[in-house]
């Protein structure tokens, strides 16, 4: 678990205390308001259809397929990274990071590095290979904090691909 201070450089200067430590139970509904923020920043604000007892399930249920770490700033989560574990036959277990999403109004402090810094104590931890997401090529913001990170690698030969089944 870290704990740090970071100052927000704003009018009203002030001091919030950050916690990034495992996602709890506890806090699936403030999770999925930040999906439906991600959802409503994508461009994509009826795309989430998951039910909520779903979601809670899938990851604190008997056969978790899904983890992931909550910025908690003075007491509310703002900020959470979601995961789940795939498997390449090329280089092994890979973390797939799902969401990474801080709130708006917290973006440029400092705080998707923290949820990163944990991601990645996770994944040498667990003994994956590496980690993986997918960015949208409109979202600047997101792709210029990615190219910050260690050893980052933007991939653009690969189409994505889904299906619907119902």
């Amino acid at each position: 678990m870290i704990i740090r201070i970071l100052k927000i450089r704003n009018i009203t200067e002030r001091k919030m205390n950050i916690q990034v430590r495992k996602a709890e139970k506890k806090d699936c509904l403030r999770m999925m308001e930040l999906v439906q923020e991600l959802a409503d920043y994508e461009k994509a604000p009826d795309e989430v259809t998951v039910a909520f007892e779903h979601f809670v399930e899938s990851g604190f249920g008997d056969n978790p397929v899904w983890w992931a770490f909550v910025a908690e700033i003075n007491g509310t989560v703002e900020g959470f990274a979601l995961y789940y574990i795939r498997y390449s036959t090329w280089k092994g277990q890979r973390m797939y990071l799902e969401d990474l999403l801080v709130t708006e109004k917290l973006r440029g402090l400092g705080v998707g590095k923290l949820l990163f810094e944990e991601l990645f104590k996770e994944c040498a931890a667990k003994g994956f290979t590496g980690i993986a997401w997918q960015v949208l090529d409109w979202n600047e913001p997101a792709i210029n904090f990615y190219k910050k990170l260690p050893n980052v690698k933007f991939d653009g030969e690969w189409v994505n691909c889904s299906v619907e089944v119902k």
